[in-house]
């Protein structure tokens, strides 16, 4: 198992746990489609998740979502709607060429 993998895998366990998450990235993400944006920003959609979970939370659990999912939520957002395919920019990532760290989720 390498890296990219790795993370994959806890991007997979993290979105069972969360699906609400997804259901967000999708709506802000087709927010920014419908005003006209060919390209947008996969970290500025987390901000905003981050923004809207904490705004709207209890004040006193605070909201977690590892930005090693960035790419992967990306990629998963353009092959589950391909019209949209391009959204966000990637590139080849880096974590393909290193080893599993067999270390815990941050």
């Amino acid at each position: 198992m390498n890296r990219s993998e790795e993370i994959a895998q806890q991007c997979a366990d993290y979105h069972a746990k969360h699906p609400e998450v997804w259901d967000m990235f999708v709506d802000f993400t087709l927010q920014m489609v419908r005003r006209g944006f060919h390209n947008y920003s996969i970290k500025a959609i987390f901000e905003r998740i981050r923004w809207e979970k904490d705004a709207g939370g209890d004040g006193e659990t605070q909201f977690k979502i590892n930005n090693n999912y960035a790419p992967y939520y990306a990629r998963r957002f353009m092959k589950m709607y391909p019209a949209h395919d391009g959204f966000f920019r990637t590139r080849k990532l880096t974590t393909e060429d290193k080893p599993a760290t067999h270390l815990p989720e941050l």
